[in-house]
C-alpha cells in the first residue's frame, strides 16, 4: 500500500493560492490604486499615500479581533468575511468623492485584508506543522510575492485598458473567486478535525474512536506552548516585536520607493523590468530560506537576513551604477521574502501553537506601525533631500540596523526556557 500524502500539504498549497490573491490585489497593488486616485481632481499623491497608512494601521488593530475569531472558530469564517469586506472596498474605491470616504474605504479594506490573509494563514500552518513548519511556511508564504509577480501587472493592464471604474469591480470579483472557494473547499481548521497529527506523523485513520483519542490528546499536548500572558512576559517577545517595527519600516519604505529610485537612472521600460527583480528574488529567497531554517538555527538565519536587508539598502543608496541597483534590488528582495516569513515562524517556534493567533496578532500590530510609517518617512526625507533617494535609503538601512539590535536584545528563543514547547 502506498503512503498517502499528508493533507497538511494541501493546506499549504491552498494558502499559497489564497495569499497570492490577497497580497496581489492589495499590498502590491497600492501603487497602482494610488496613481489612479491621484489622477482624479479630488486627490493627490500625499492624500492617497495617507490612505495606505490607514490601510496598514486598520489591519493591525483589526488583527487583534481576527486572532480571537481564528482562535475560537474555524479560520475559514475569518477568511470568508475578510474577502467579502476587501472586495466591497475595491468596488467602492473608484466612487469615493472626498478624503473622508477614501479613508473609510481604506480602513475597511485594511480590516478585510487582515481577516483574510496572514493571521489565519500562518495560524493554519502553525497548527498543521511542527517539525516541518519552516518549509511549509516558506512554500505557503510564497503567495505573498507571487501576487506581485502575477496579479499586479494584470491589474495595471486592466485599469489602463478598461478604466478605473470598470476595472475595480472586476478585480473585486477576482479577489472573491481567488480566495473564498479555495478556503471553503480545501482548508481545514487543524489536523485533529481530520483525525491527524501535525506533520502527518501518525495515520490515525482507524475506525476505533478509542484508538484515535489518545493520539489526539498527544497532538494537543505536544503543542501546548505559551499563553499570550506568558509570552508577553518574555524579553524575546518584546525584542522580536519591537525589532519588526523598524524592519518593516525599512522594508516597506524601500519597496514603496523602488520605482522612483530606479527612475533616477533608467527610463520607464527599463524601470518596469528592473523592479520585477524584487518579487522574483523574494520568491527564490524564501524557498531557499525555508530549506535552510529547517536544517539550522532560525535565530542565526534571521540575523543574517537582517544584515542583508541593511547592506542591500545601503547599496541602493549608493547610486553608483545600474549594476549596483540591480544587485541591491535582488539582495533586498531576498531579505524581504525571508523576513516576512520569519516573523510568524520565529513566534511559532518560540511560543508554540497554543495561543499563536493572539501572540502573532499583537506582534503584527506593532510591526504594522513601521509598515504604515515607512513609505511616508522615506517620502519626507526624499523631499528634504532635494528629491534624491540616497538619504532616504540610508535612513531605511539605519532603521534595519536598529531592528537588528533590538532583535539581539531579546536574548534566546523563549522556547528554550520552557519544556512545554517541544522543538
Amino acid at each position: 500500500m502506498t503512503k498517502q500524502t499528508f493533507y497538511g500539504w494541501t493546506i499549504v498549497w491552498a494558502i499559497l493560492v489564497q495569499l497570492t490573491f490577497t497580497s496581489g490585489l492589495s499590498f502590491y497593488n497600492h501603487a497602482i490604486y494610488l496613481n489612479a486616485l491621484a489622477a482624479q481632481p479630488n486627490f493627490d499623491v500625499q492624500s492617497a499615500s495617507t490612505a495606505v497608512s490607514i490601510f496598514f494601521l486598520s489591519g493591525g488593530f483589526t488583527g487583534l479581533y481576527v486572532a480571537k475569531l481564528v482562535q475560537d472558530h474555524d479560520p475559514r469564517v475569518s477568511i470568508t468575511l475578510g474577502a467579502l469586506m476587501a472586495s466591497l472596498s475595491l468596488c467602492a474605491l473608484p466612487f469615493v468623492a472626498n478624503l473622508v470616504q477614501l479613508f473609510a474605504v481604506y480602513a475597511v479594506f485594511g480590516a478585510g485584508f487582515a481577516a483574510a490573509a496572514l493571521i489565519p494563514a500562518t495560524t493554519l500552518v502553525t497548527r498543521w506543522f511542527r517539525r516541518r513548519r519552516a518549509v511549509a511556511l516558506s512554500v505557503a508564504s510564497t503567495g505573498l510575492s507571487l501576487g506581485g509577480v502575477v496579479l499586479t501587472p494584470l491589474s495595471a493592464v486592466m485599469i489602463d485598458t478598461l478604466g478605473f471604474r470598470l476595472a475595480m469591480p472586476l478585480l473585486a470579483l477576482l479577489f472573491v473567486v481567488g480566495v473564498i472557494p479555495v478556503a471553503l473547499i480545501w482548508l481545514r481548521p487543524d489536523p485533529e478535525s481530520m483525525g491527524l497529527l501535525p506533520d502527518g506523523e501518525s495515520s490515525m485513520k482507524s475506525d476505533n474512536d478509542s484508538e484515535q483519542k489518545p493520539a489526539v490528546e498527544s497532538a494537543r499536548a505536544s503543542e501546548e506552548g505559551f499563553t499570550f500572558q506568558q509570552a508577553r512576559r518574555r524579553r524575546f517577545f518584546w525584542g522580536t516585536s519591537l525589532a519588526y517595527i523598524f524592519l518593516m519600516l525599512a522594508q516597506v519604505g524601500g519597496i514603496a520607493h523602488q520605482y522612483g529610485l530606479a527612475r533616477e537612472q533608467l527610463d520607464d521600460a527599463q524601470t518596469a523590468l528592473v523592479v520585477a527583480l524584487l518579487p522574483v528574488a523574494s520568491i527564490v529567497g524564501r524557498l531557499i530560506g525555508g530549506w535552510v531554517v529547517e536544517r539550522g538555527s532560525i535565530k542565526v538565519f534571521a540575523v543574517c537576513m537582517m544584515l542583508l536587508q541593511a547592506v542591500s539598502l545601503s547599496m541602493l543608496a549608493s547610486g553608483f551604477s545600474v549594476v549596483t541597483l540591480c544587485a541591491g534590488l535582488f539582495l533586498f528582495g531576498a531579505s524581504v521574502g525571508n523576513l516576512l516569513m520569519l516573523q510568524p515562524l520565529i513566534l511559532a517556534e518560540a511560543f508554540g501553537a497554543r495561543d499563536y493567533a493572539r501572540i502573532f496578532s499583537v506582534s503584527n500590530l506593532m510591526s504594522s506601525m513601521g509598515t504604515a510609517i515607512g513609505p511616508a518617512l522615506l517620502g519626507f526625507v526624499y523631499a528634504a533631500s532635494d528629491d534624491r533617494y540616497m538619504t532616504p535609503y540610508l535612513v531605511a538601512s539605519a532603521a534595519g540596523c536598529v531592528g537588528l539590535m533590538l532583535f539581539l536584545s531579546g536574548g534566546q528563543l523563549a522556547q528554550s526556557e520552557s519544556p512545554a514547547v517541544a522543538k
